[in-house]
């Protein structure tokens, strides 16, 4: 059994706790900076846990997104699970030009979706912010893509 000092000591870590997972849910407190990729085992699931969930990178990357990507990186792909896609196009990306060529298409994609947040935040002035959380974090995600470059090669 726990005695009343436990139990005050066990409810302020629990609180917080819950604070700084509300500061972070967001992702505010994801910065370039603060991601290591070096916490995974393999290169290319990082990038897909930094890249492809929207909670972190800001912005949605569809199947056809993928293909689009892939195409103006200069890779013909077929469809498949998202996943998938991700892996196939990093196999693509075998030296430091096609993945510049990978990541310039994936920056031109995500500044594509961060205009129509905007037009979004622009037009909607009560979800502004929820638009502009989303835009500051895609415009962290395109901020990664040196760091990624240089630790790729």
């Amino acid at each position: 059994m726990l005695n009343g000092a436990d139990l005050n000591s066990l409810r302020e870590d629990f609180e917080t706790f819950k604070k700084q997972k509300n500061l972070c849910e967001d992702g505010s407190c994801v910065t370039s900076e603060s991601i290591d990729l070096k916490d995974y085992p393999d290169y290319t699931d990082a990038l897909y846990n930094i890249i492809m969930p929207p909670s972190k990178s800001g912005v949605y990357i569809s199947r056809w997104d993928l293909k689009e990507i892939a195409m103006e990186a200069g890779e013909s792909m077929a469809i498949h699970p998202r996943r998938r896609m991700f892996e196939l196009l990093m196999k693509y990306a075998i030296d430091r030009d096609r993945m510049q060529l990978v990541l310039d298409a994936l920056e031109r994609h995500i500044q594509y979706k961060i205009e129509i947040y905007k037009e979004l935040r622009d037009e909607f002035i009560h979800s502004a912010k929820l638009f502009q959380e989303k835009i500051d974090k895609a415009n962290r995600t395109v901020e990664s893509f040196p760091k990624i470059l240089e630790e790729y090669f």
